[in-house]
């Protein structure tokens, strides 16, 4: 069971101050690891809270991913506060959803490819650095069941999607001989707070459940044992691929 220890690591959660993203966070303080939380905003202190009971060290920076140089800031003041970099794990997303999809514009696309793409783009390509020269590294990536599916009222949330699991076969394809993993998990339906309007609509819940063989809606604990896991040795043999945890919901 040593094999998933993640005592003495440190790990990069972006958009780790909620949701899904403060789930990984905390999996892996659970774990052991000290945690470098990356958000567009504080949350009062409320995950520092919950991982430092962990025993841990957290640190949070407050950036936007998109804008220029910021992801090599990040991971130099990573190393600067920890030392270095074992984990990234690029979480932050955002999805824009547009019923018509003639007035679904450029600049929405524009907006979704930074953020859900060349921001995981830069922050690997810049985590790398660090983790080349040690010959070890994780880089773990949020993907989605629209890694695999289209997608109605937002083309470009499924196109990067898409694009974010190339990616990830791309980059293991350069990483692999520096012993660095670089996969991906794909959430399923998760009762979050982005969630709720769907499940509080009886049809659309009922829509949603009807496709999930489990037939239930996914909890953050859900998610914790796939992040530890791509996080830890005991999947170093395991690259360019993708976790998916959804309930079943794609064999339908």
């Amino acid at each position: 069971m040593n094999f998933f220890s993640l005592t003495g690591q440190t790990a990069i959660v972006t958009g780790g101050n909620s949701g899904l993203g403060q789930g990984f966070a905390l999996a892996l303080a659970k774990a052991g690891a000290n945690v470098f939380v990356v958000s567009m905003n504080d949350d009062d202190g409320k995950t520092k809270a919950l991982i430092e009971a962990q025993g841990v060290r957290y640190h949070l920076a407050i950036a936007d991913i998109t804008k220029e140089g910021t992801p090599a800031q990040i991971i130099a003041e990573c190393v600067e506060v920890f030392g270095k970099v074992d984990i990234l794990v690029n979480n932050a997303g955002i999805c824009i959803c547009e019923e018509d999809v003639t007035k679904f514009n450029r600049g929405m696309w524009d907006k979704m490819v930074s953020v859900n793409l060349t921001a995981a783009f830069e922050l690997s390509h810049e985590a790398a650095k660090n983790m080349i020269p040690r010959q070890k590294g994780k880089i773990i990536n949020t993907c989605s069941l629209f890694s695999y599916l289209g997608g109605q009222w937002s083309p470009a949330y499924a196109a990067t999607k898409h694009g974010l699991l190339g990616f990830i076969k791309a980059y293991c394809d350069e990483l692999a001989q520096f012993n660095i993993q670089v996969n991906g998990i794909a959430p399923g339906y998760f009762a979050t707070e982005l969630t709720v309007q769907t499940r509080s609509n009886d049809e659309a819940n009922r829509r949603v459940l009807s496709h999930i063989p489990a037939g239930r809606w996914g909890n953050i604990q859900d998610l914790m044992g796939a992040v530890v896991y791509l996080a830890s040795d005991a999947s170093n043999y395991v690259n360019g691929t993708m976790v998916v945890v959804d309930g079943g919901y794609l064999v339908r």
